[in-house]
């Protein structure tokens, strides 16, 4: 670990984050190395080697942090160590080293808005109201009738306010009761935060995804949520009271920004990247506010893209609609992380086969921006079906059976299939935190390993050429009208960036079409990709199969 008092150098590439693809990694569920039933650091160290063989220019990992494990680590008790459920400090460390030999940066899960109860600072704040933590989280007392002080609701269900007996008030909880938030208005509380990421930077992380990272600040006079005029389907589920108001006043606040400032001023003594996760009434508007200016966010993602609308519509009027609100910003697309059902099922439908997992992979990093990938969707792994006697995601306990929570997606990744538990984990006698569902296991990677048409070593190709391009990477973006099920785009390279114009069109149905297109000559690239799902062209009629693509290089 760099112990000296002043930054580690900058690295010569400060830029690497736009357009790279970032993979996203959830320890509990990669890779269990000493036979526990539960991922670990070593497990994640000794599959870098797979991670960068896929092309992906980075690493974000889910948090590891000491816990109680009550939202499985997104509760933190230590910002500063390692819960020995995952391993070591050291290991951290080791594991950082070996990513870099191989070409990869790692970002960081962090987690500021709240803590877990069992942290230090909130067993001290929740003893009295005069203590040095007092006014570390966010405290308020009763109305005369004892009810809470507002309306306010948790996203995991009930009042975000929970009564506290030894301080006689309530406390603001945006999530779980056990994850008090904390308070942002104090100068100690931000401080204290910028110390902790200062910590994880001086051994050497690339940079940070930022939970929640709109929840840091509320309204200090507390006041209602009004109703929402549209309900709010994106972020939380129908089923979810929590999408009927309209979050003015419990999140996004004017106060975030110049915080987000600082955060990136520290960020930059290191030339580290950021990306912020945001869900918010309005998300695309928060994620170009957010990221303008480069003195902020470096990019954000929202959940726009992880909902369950996969028309071509939808995915041009959300990337249409960004693109005209952030002039300066810079997004970071997702179709699948830790929170949402796989793509493959989500989109694809329970039947879909292994080509939709390669168009809408094509579709994904055709886009103006960076990519999120989460892990084992270049698998085409499908949404597991977890009954109710062993889920663990205490957010589909409480909505269940109309949310059925995120274990779906988090089941552990299968490597080898003739190997118990997928090759996940070793140990023999020791069941997985959860199970690795039989269909898994024909997907496992030793089994598309072997398979050139496979969606793995797809997306290896894809990755590979995309590098080449740079209007893909960081060049702008414009849509060509085509009909559904069909997305039709332009990437033309930035000035001076060198490289092709590209027409990018992708069948997003199962059945072949047939359509006019009113675009310039165009040569056919990329054609090593996949030919099975290579759409053709003869004038301006483009052919393609179902869940083809057509890539192709303009003239100047």
């Amino acid at each position: 670990m760099n112990t000296s008092a002043s930054p580690r150098p900058i690295p010569a590439d400060t830029s690497w984050w736009r357009g790279a693809v970032i993979y996203q990694v959830y320890p509990r569920s990669f890779a269990d190395h000493n036979g526990d039933g539960v991922g670990d650091l070593p497990g994640i160290i000794d599959r870098l080697p797979y991670i960068a063989s896929l092309g992906v220019d980075a690493i974000w990992i889910s948090p590891f942090f000491r816990s109680p494990m009550k939202d499985f680590g997104y509760d933190i008790a230590d910002y500063r160590d390692v819960d020995p459920l995952f391993g070591t400090l050291a290991d951290l460390d080791r594991l950082i080293t070996e990513a870099h030999v191989l070409g990869l940066k790692i970002m960081i899960d962090q987690v500021l808005s709240h803590t877990s109860d069992q942290h230090a600072w909130f067993t001290e704040s929740r003893t009295s109201r005069t203590n040095p933590k007092a006014d570390w989280y966010v405290w308020a007392d009763p109305q005369p009738d004892g009810t809470p002080p507002n309306n306010w609701l948790s996203v995991f269900g009930g009042s975000a306010w929970q009564w506290d007996a030894r301080r006689r008030q309530f406390y603001l909880h945006n999530f779980l009761a056990s994850q008090p938030d904390l308070n942002f208005h104090n100068p100690e509380v931000q401080d204290q935060v910028l110390a902790d990421i200062r910590f994880w930077l001086e051994r050497g992380v690339d940079g940070f995804r930022f939970d929640a990272c709109i929840f840091h600040f509320h309204d200090r006079q507390l006041r209602n949520n009004p109703p929402a005029e549209k309900r709010d389907t994106r972020s939380v589920g129908e089923s979810n009271p929590y999408g009927m108001q309209r979050h003015l006043y419990d999140k996004t606040q004017p106060e975030n920004v110049p915080y987000l400032k600082r955060i990136r001023a520290l960020l930059n003594e290191y030339g580290a990247a950021s990306v912020g996760e945001i869900g918010d009434d309005d998300s695309l508007k928060v994620m170009a506010e957010y990221t303008k200016g480069g003195d902020r966010l470096h990019m954000a993602y929202s959940f726009n893209l992880l909902t369950t609308d996969n028309s071509a519509a939808h995915i041009r009027g959300e990337v249409e609609e960004l693109e005209a609100q952030m002039h300066d910003g810079w997004a970071s697309w997702s179709y699948g992380n830790h929170d949402v059902a796989r793509v493959q099922t989500r989109w694809g439908g329970a039947d879909a086969p292994l080509a939709y997992s390669k168009v809408a992979m094509a579709m994904l990093v055709s886009l103006r921006g960076s990519v999120c990938w989460w892990q084992g969707d270049e698998l085409g792994l499908t949404e597991a079906d977890i009954p109710f006697e062993k889920l663990q995601d205490p957010y589909g306990i409480t909505f269940w059976p109309e949310f059925k929570g995120r274990d779906g997606c988090r089941t552990p990744m299968p490597w080898a299939q003739h190997q118990p538990h997928g090759g996940f984990s070793n140990g023999l006698d020791v069941a997985p935190w959860l199970p690795v569902p039989a269909e898994h296991r024909a997907r496992a990677v030793d089994v598309l390993e072997a398979d050139p048409a496979s969606p793995l070593n797809f997306m290896r190709r894809l990755l590979a050429w995309r590098k080449t391009q740079p209007a893909l990477l960081t060049g702008d973006i414009r849509f060509i009208d085509a009909p559904e099920p069909v997305l039709a785009l332009v990437r033309s390279p930035e000035a001076g960036a060198g490289g092709k114009t590209l027409l990018c069109v992708f069948n997003l149905g199962a059945t072949p079409v047939d359509i006019t297109l009113d675009v310039a000559t165009t040569v056919a690239t990329a054609t090593h990709l996949d030919p099975a799902q290579q759409g053709r062209r003869a004038g301006n009629r483009f052919t393609l199969p179902g869940h083809g693509f057509y890539f192709g290089e303009m003239a100047a």
